[in-house]
């Protein structure tokens, strides 16, 4: 058996998986988010830990005695610095942090060669301009900066003693030379660190340590070796088996991203599309990233006073055949792809008097979709055909929001067993693949198609004027957003 472990924004997931990569019990844990000034986003790092406690002992105690490896995913970009001590010097600064935007604009003078060795914009997400940031605003704190690490690899170091990571999270940090698979002397200089500051690098599969015997014991289980992992897309991606040229996801987790695999780094950074390592050696992809997905959905729910985002989806479906104008823009935390615009906030366009809930919920879940679509058009753009995409996270749920997303992408959706489960899934494949020598197609199968959802033309001819309308409201918002 196999325990995955994602460290999440919202939350932590552990999920233990048998010799046939089935999941055989899941448990998680809440983390919450603060948001102490505009544009900003950081989580205490030992709330990660604690949380992955409270997860791995939700799991049946027989269950975890039987683990013979650990994997880890977990939310990518996020800052961590830590001092000659390895504890945290603040909280860490996350991935839907949009403070640094003059930092990153500083990054591209300083390095120009930095979207050649990246293959990506200097976006405020990313972990390099948060650490010029904090270079710029916190000098004390930087000055006393030994090591950077992300969330997982900070959990990581708390459970085995090492400083490792993977190359699919490390890609998001715009401090790796993604095409070679190694950090990037050049970019690092341009954040006034060197490699000393990093952790070392790993494939997914690969072990990079064992784990502490006193959290063994407390956890029932033996001092088992832990692998590398991934960032949550690319775990995400494992666990559907999203693992050759061509073979895409769709999640809609807390933010939405659409997951291409690719033979070859090919990057397209013109459009704020990323070009990443993939976890598995020898593969690289390309994603769209949307910083708010279902989280659109929690957030309208408590706006509109409703219990949770399921009553929210009820009465989107009583709205779906609306004729209304309304319109949500789903920019809570700003966006990446297409418009790389951490200052863009989300709004409700087009109310008047007869707009019922049942209408905003409607926009809602339509606003999410356009988003997506903006982000798909910016693939195909790149030369990525996508014809089909698994779905994976919480919002996979609903088959109303996959008829909307299927027929505004015009994409065919394959909603499989264990979709939902998530990046926690593909770090256990890892594990399995590190401690048993398992190749990929082996160990990553594609679980078994649930269902399928087709574009619908009727659908699509509904909502492509609303859509015109939408992206037609970006560059409007935009203006007073500045």
């Amino acid at each position: 058996m196999f325990l995955g472990i994602d460290i999440g924004t919202s939350g932590v997931k552990a999920v233990i998986t048998g010799a046939d990569g089935a999941v055989l019990a899941q448990a998680s844990a809440p983390l919450s988010v603060s948001r102490p000034q505009p544009l900003w986003s950081e989580q205490d790092p030992d709330s990660w830990v604690a949380a992955t406690n409270a997860a791995v002992q939700g799991l049946p105690a027989d269950l975890r005695a039987g683990v013979q490896g650990i994997g880890l995913a977990g939310q990518m970009h996020g800052a961590t610095l830590l001092g000659a001590d390895d504890r945290p010097l603040r909280p860490a600064i996350l991935w839907n942090d949009g403070r640094s935007q003059a930092e990153c604009a500083a990054l591209e003078v300083a390095e120009p060669n930095l979207r050649a060795i990246t293959g990506n914009l200097a976006m405020p997400g990313f972990t390099a301009p948060k650490l010029a940031w904090v270079r710029a605003h916190e000098p004390d704190l930087f000055a006393a900066t030994r090591s950077v690490l992300l969330p997982k690899d900070y959990v990581r170091l708390v459970l085995t003693g090492d400083k490792a990571s993977d190359l699919s999270d490390s890609a998001g940090t715009l401090w790796l030379d993604v095409g070679a698979r190694r950090w990037s002397v050049p970019m690092l200089a341009a954040t006034g660190l060197d490699e000393n500051h990093m952790p070392r690098l790993h494939e997914g599969p690969e072990v990079t340590g064992t784990l502490r015997p006193e959290i063994a014991r407390e956890w029932g289980m033996a001092p088992v070796p832990v692998v590398a992992g991934a960032g949550d897309n690319a775990a995400g991606a494992l666990g559907v088996g999203v693992l050759g040229e061509g073979q895409g996801m769709l999640s809609l987790g807390t933010s939405g991203v659409i997951f291409v695999a690719t033979a070859a780094f090919r990057p397209n950074p013109g459009e704020a599309v990323h070009a990443f390592c993939h976890a598995l050696p020898g593969l690289w992809h390309q994603m769209s990233v949307h910083l708010s997905a279902a989280s659109c959905l929690d957030w309208a729910a408590q706006a509109c006073n409703l219990p949770g985002p399921a009553e929210l989806l009820a009465l989107a479906e009583q709205g779906a055949e609306r004729a209304g104008d309304e319109l949500f823009l789903p920019y809570l935390s700003g966006e990446r792809t297409p418009h790389n615009d951490p200052k863009i906030r989300a709004a409700w366009l087009g109310l008047g008097n007869e707009t019922t809930t049942a209408d905003l919920a409607a926009a809602v879940l339509e606003g999410v979709a356009f988003a997506h679509a903006d982000g798909i058009d910016a693939l195909r753009r790149a030369g990525t055909p996508i014809a089909e995409l698994a779905v994976i996270g919480g919002g996979s749920r609903s088959a109303h929001w996959g008829r909307i997303l299927a027929s505004a992408l015009d994409v065919r959706l394959v909603y499989l067993d264990g979709g939902e489960v998530g990046p926690a899934l593909g770090a256990a494949h890892l594990a399995r693949m590190g401690v048993t020598g398992a190749g990929a197609a082996e160990a990553c199968p594609r679980p078994p198609v649930r269902a399928v959802i087709e574009p619908d033309p009727a659908l699509a001819a509904r909502l492509a004027p609303r859509r015109a309308r939408f992206r037609a409201a970006y560059p409007a918002l935009s203006v007073i957003t500045e």
